[in-house]
C-alpha cells in the first residue's frame, strides 16, 4: 500500500490536488526543473508496484526483486534509474535476536520510490526530519536517499551496541565464580552478529560510490553527507568484527574453564574414592579368616581394625584437603 506521496520543490513540500495512486499527475506537478516525487510504499503487490513502473519507467527486474524482497544490500544502476537495496535491523533483547527489514529505493532524476518490508523500516521519522531541513532537502532525490541511508545506517549502530552489552555480559558471566552453560548463548549472538554483518558489509561500496560521485542520480554535493554515513557504516563494520573476537576468545575460555572444572571434579572423585578404598582393604585383609594372624585372639582386635580404617581416612582427608583436591 501507499504510505505516502509527495511533490517537493526547492526543498518544500507542494500540495498537489490529485489522489495518492494518481502517478501520473504526481510526475506531472513535478515540472519544475529541480522538482521531485517521493512516493513511499509498504510491501505493495505486484500489481501496486508495476503502475508505479509503468508511470516511472522503472526496470522489471528491478521491480522484480521489489516485490519479492529477500535481497542482499547492493546498488543497481539502469538507464534511467538507480536501485538501492538496504537492510534494515532492530534487536530483541529477550531472545538475543536482530530482526530484519528491507528497503528498497528506485531513484531517477525527479523521483524516489521507496518500497519497505518488515514492521522495522518505517521512514515517517526520516521524511518529517528531512522536510525541516529545507537546505539539505533542496538536493533533490540524492537527499532523500541520505536520509534513508543514514536512518539505516543509525539503526546498525543501535543494534551494535545492543549486541556489545550482551557480549560484556557473556564476558562477566565467563569468567565468574559460577558454573555457567555460556556456550549456548556465545553461539546465538556469534549468529546475531552474522546477520548484522550481511547487512553492513555489502553496503560500504554503494556508500563508497555515492561519497565519490561514481553514479548518476546522486549530486557531487551530496558527497560530504554520504561519506558521514560511510563513515558510521565503516565503525558499525569496525565493532562487528571486535565483538566477533570477544566471542571468540569468550568461548575458547569457556571451554578452558569447563575442562579444568571437570578437571577439578575428577581429583574430588578419585579422592573420595581413595577414602573408600584404604577402609575397604584393611577389612579384607581382617576377613580373610586365616589360623595365623596379627591380633585375631586380641580382645581389642576388632576395635583396633575401626579406629585403623578411621585414622587411613582421616589421614588421606587431610592430605587431600592440603593439596586443594577438596
Amino acid at each position: 500500500m501507499i504510505v505516502d506521496s509527495a511533490v517537493y520543490r526547492h526543498g518544500v513540500r507542494v500540495p498537489v490536488d490529485c489522489h495518492l495512486h494518481d502517478y501520473a499527475a504526481l510526475r506531472e506537478a513535478a515540472s519544475r526543473e529541480q522538482d521531485f516525487v517521493w512516493v513511499g510504499l509498504y510491501e505493495p503487490s505486484h500489481v501496486e508496484l508495476q503502475e508505479i513502473a509503468d508511470a516511472f519507467g522503472l526496470h522489471p527486474l528491478a521491480v522484480e526483486d521489489a516485490v519479492v524482497a529477500h535481497q542482499r544490500p547492493k546498488l543497481e544502476q539502469y538507464e534511467n534509474s538507480l536501485f538501492l537495496v538496504l537492510k534494515t535491523l532492530w534487536y530483541v533483547d529477550e531472545d538475543d535476536a536482530v530482526e530484519t527489514g528491507e528497503i528498497n529505493m528506485f531513484i531517477g532524476e525527479d523521483f524516489v520510490i521507496t518500497v519497505r518490508h518488515g514492521r522495522g523500516s518505517s521512514l515517517s521519522d526520516a521524511r518529517h526530519e528531512l522536510e525541516q531541513q529545507q537546505s539539505v532537502l533542496d538536493h533533490g532525490p540524492s537527499a532523500v536517499v541520505y536520509a534513508v541511508c543514514d536512518a539505516v545506517v543509525d539503526g546498525y549502530t543501535s543494534v551494535v551496541a545492543e549486541l556489545q552489552i550482551d557480549v560484556d555480559e557473556v564476558e562477566t558471566s565467563v569468567f565468574s565464580d559460577r558454573r555457567t552453560n555460556d556456550a549456548g548463548r556465545i553461539y546465538i549472538l556469534k549468529r546475531e552478529l552474522s546477520e548484522v554483518r550481511r547487512a553492513v558489509h555489502p553496503l560500504r561500496e554503494p556508500m563508497r560510490r555515492f561519497a565519490t560521485a561514481a553514479v548518476t542520480h546522486i549530486e557531487p554535493e551530496a558527497g560530504p553527507f554520504f561519506r558521514d554515513v560511510s563513515d558510521h557504516l565503516a565503525q558499525a563494520s569496525e565493532e562487528l568484527e571486535v565483538l566477533d573476537g570477544l566471542l571468540s576468545s569468550a568461548f575458547d575460555a569457556h571451554l578452558s574453564r569447563v575442562a579444568v572444572q571437570q578437571n577439578d571434579d575428577m581429583r574430588k572423585i578419585s579422592a573420595g574414592a581413595a577414602l573408600v578404598v584404604v577402609p575397604t582393604l584393611i577389612a579384607g585383609v581382617y576377613g580373610m579368616n586365616f589360623t595365623h594372624m596379627p591380633e585375631l585372639d586380641w580382645t581389642f582386635g576388632y576395635p583396633f581394625a575401626i579406629v585403623l580404617m578411621l585414622s587411613s581416612v582421616a589421614g588421606l582427608w587431610v592430605f587431600f584437603k592440603k593439596s586443594g583436591w577438596f
